[in-house]
């Protein structure tokens, strides 16, 4: 059964319960921004808790990070309409799982810091892309 982005975003932000508000109205792009700010805010946080030795804290965001991966961001994927790029994104996204786990495991911030390597380039396009978007609309 097909279910329209905007639904599927809606729920995977509603899911995740992401601290921000969702504003009235918020285009699925958004909603999508919005987990990636919400994980790379977790992100972070679980670094300086690390780095403070507050191993609880450093757990509760590397398990928050990883609902947003999880229950966020991989499954407002929609594979049968995202070809190959979903794919790819939904194993990317396994793979962070996976680092972020063993970081949580090890107490290593390598791991964590190698996780928001990998998912700030994608936050970035995702927000440059909803930028074009929108003076596109503005200019039209």
């Amino acid at each position: 059964m097909y279910t329209p982005p905007a639904a599927r975003a809606a729920r995977a932000y509603q899911r995740v319960a992401v601290e921000s508000s969702i504003e009235g109205g918020a285009s699925p792009h958004r909603l999508v921004e919005m987990l990636y700010e919400g994980l790379g805010q977790s992100l972070l946080a679980a670094q300086g808790a690390l780095a403070r030795g507050d191993i609880a804290a450093k757990g509760e965001q590397i398990g928050r990070a990883v609902r947003l991966l999880e229950e966020g961001l991989k499954a407002g994927l929609d594979l049968s309409r995202g070809g190959e790029l979903a794919g790819r994104l939904r194993a990317l996204f396994d793979y962070c799982i996976g680092r972020l786990t063993l970081a949580n495991v090890r107490n290593e911030p390598a791991l964590l810091a190698e996780v928001a390597g990998i998912i700030s380039p994608l936050a970035q396009a995702w927000s440059e892309i909803g930028q074009t978007r929108a003076v596109a609309t503005h200019s039209a």
